[in-house]
């Protein structure tokens, strides 16, 4: 009786284990089979591939889940501006490089679980202390073409915008004279700029917490960027990125590239994701 007890409920087990949700290559449609093809900029310290593998934050966490799923990664390295096309035309099958989530964005594509909370701000002359939208007006900035917040600058008074399709030539023109100010992404900014000292610039923090401002001044959620007919895919996504955020995975992989403050993982500020592409009681994820 005791053998046949065990038997049963191996049994059991064995048929419980085989209904468990799995992520496979198989059950996912790819642009390429056996692939995942990654859209990306390579800007670090978000992107970047070497050694047959992705690198940099957002890079590393693709690149698990490509693992996490058997497919081998392909990259596609090219200029912000192309990169959300890319992902509506089904030509990669996702898209990295510090990307903020916005609502208009989650109308065109399903946009992923943030890896990464920031604030934007002020790439500046260490001469200079500016840190409100104020201390914009009437200056000389720049920006990367197709950033969320453009229109947002535009409403500053005075302001002259200069875009551009790198952050590399922003800065370039920063540290020319040609402009006064970059506003770009805040981890590649804090990056390039740890790491070029003789630069003499320095990155400060939007002070304002202005309504009328949402995307310059509020809480910044880094997120991937997927096509909307690929639900599949997106979940396996997610399901990577919680299992990083339980086990605070997350902070190792930016203590590598710079991203060591709580900022960057404890959400302050309002949530404007529920509701809207996240059920309404949908919270955010963080890690001390």
């Amino acid at each position: 009786m005791k053998k046949t007890f065990i038997a049963r409920l191996l049994c059991m087990l064995l048929t419980a284990g085989t209904m468990l949700p799995t992520a496979n290559a198989q059950a996912l449609q790819t642009v390429e089979k056996d692939a995942l093809t990654i859209a990306f900029t390579g800007d670090m310290p978000g992107t970047g591939y070497q050694d047959g593998a992705m690198i940099g934050y957002d890079g590393e966490i693709l690149q698990r889940v490509a693992e996490a799923v058997k497919l081998k990664v392909k990259p596609a390295l090219m200029e912000w501006s192309g990169t959300i096309a890319s992902v509506q035309a089904k030509r990669v099958d996702v898209m990295a490089g510090t990307m903020g989530w916005t609502e208009q964005r989650s109308k065109i594509m399903t946009l992923s679980d943030p890896i990464h909370y920031f604030k934007n701000g002020i790439t500046q002359s260490s001469k200079t202390n500016w840190s409100r939208l104020k201390d914009l007006e009437g200056k000389k900035v720049g920006t990367i073409t197709g950033f969320s917040f453009i229109p947002e600058l535009r409403k500053i008074t005075g302001l002259q915008l200069t875009m551009y399709d790198t952050s590399d030539a922003a800065v370039r023109d920063l540290l020319a004279g040609r402009i006064d100010a970059v506003i770009g992404d805040p981890p590649v900014m804090q990056y390039a700029i740890s790491r070029n000292p003789q630069w003499n610039l320095k990155f400060n923090a939007f002070t304002d917490n202005n309504p009328d401002y949402p995307l310059l001044t509020g809480l910044g959620q880094v997120v991937f960027g997927l096509n909307k007919d690929n639900p599949e895919l997106a979940k396996a996504v997610n399901t990577e990125i919680a299992r990083l955020w339980q086990g605070c995975e997350l902070k190792k992989i930016g203590g590598k590239y710079g991203l060591v403050q709580d900022v960057w993982y404890m959400p302050v500020g309002q949530n404007f994701r529920a509701g809207v592409d996240r059920p309404a009681d949908w919270k955010l994820p963080s890690c001390k």
